[in-house]
């Protein structure tokens, strides 16, 4: 009941989030999507720095999940890549953008509006490509959906991830001072539960790059590259501290 309360209520924050025009609720321009169709593309699993391509190679006819991957950004540039396309994220909003960008565009999309903190609802071995933007900062725990992306997936199969690395829960506004201890976990702490409603950004959790890593290995991932990025802006990004991972594993064949 715990955690289906706090991730409840992150969808109704970021419903919100899109309807006054967050960044990651914008659904890309009809014509990224045909560009993408002639070979022109990008997509980001953190802030800024765009995908290696060589992550994503030769996607048609292969499986890709987006998984907390809602908002028509990623999804269209993989269906026009020719993916199967699967969609699983917690927010109606951002459902209902892909599910609209399809229907506009012509190519199929599966979604499932869903929990992922909860059994994934698909098969073991349904999928080739696991693709997961920055949320994980939006969960208390790591193991349990690591464990369920290694099983979804095909002997061979990627997971693709971004994911704070734990940086942005330690300093003061300013990002000029260390204020804050680890973990950040507002369900242990009714103050930090406080500042999260106070900054309006959603319940939140941080996971250190360290603990990250260690629970995708944990769960039988094999690591094959890792990349850092900043914040979109503020002093961190000015120093060019690195706040993100993005991270390419694969399930072993």
């Amino acid at each position: 009941m715990e955690e289906m309360k706090y991730t409840r209520m992150n969808a109704g924050i970021i419903d919100r989030w899109c309807r006054e025009g967050w960044r990651w609720g914008q659904p890309i321009k009809d014509e990224d999507y045909k560009s993408a169709r002639e070979g022109r593309w990008r997509v980001l699993l953190t802030p800024n720095k765009s995908v290696p391509k060589a992550w994503l190679r030769d996607l048609k006819g292969k499986k890709v999940l987006g998984l907390a991957c809602g908002g028509a950004q990623q999804m269209p540039i993989f269906a026009a890549l020719g993916a199967e396309c699967t969609l699983l994220d917690i927010s109606p909003a951002q459902c209902r953008s892909d599910r609209e960008f399809a229907a506009r565009m012509g190519y199929e999309i599966d979604i499932h509006e869903a929990d992922m903190t909860e059994p994934l609802p698909f098969e073991d071995e349904t999928f080739d490509v696991i693709f997961l933007p920055v949320s994980t900062c939006y969960i208390r725990y790591l193991d349990p959906l690591f464990i369920e992306c290694h099983r979804i997936l095909k002997p061979g199969g990627q997971l693709l991830g971004g994911f704070d690395s734990g940086i942005n829960y330690c300093t003061d506004d300013a990002e000029k001072e260390l204020v804050q201890a680890l973990p950040f976990d507002p369900l242990s702490d009714p103050l930090l539960m406080q500042r999260c409603v106070q900054q309006d950004c959603g319940v939140q959790f941080s996971h250190t790059t360290g603990e990250t890593l260690a629970a995708l290995l944990r769960a039988g991932f094999l690591l094959r590259s890792i990349y850092d990025d900043t914040n979109e802006d503020g002093h961190l990004k000015e120093l060019n501290i690195p706040a993100f991972i993005a991270v390419q594993c694969r399930k072993e064949k």
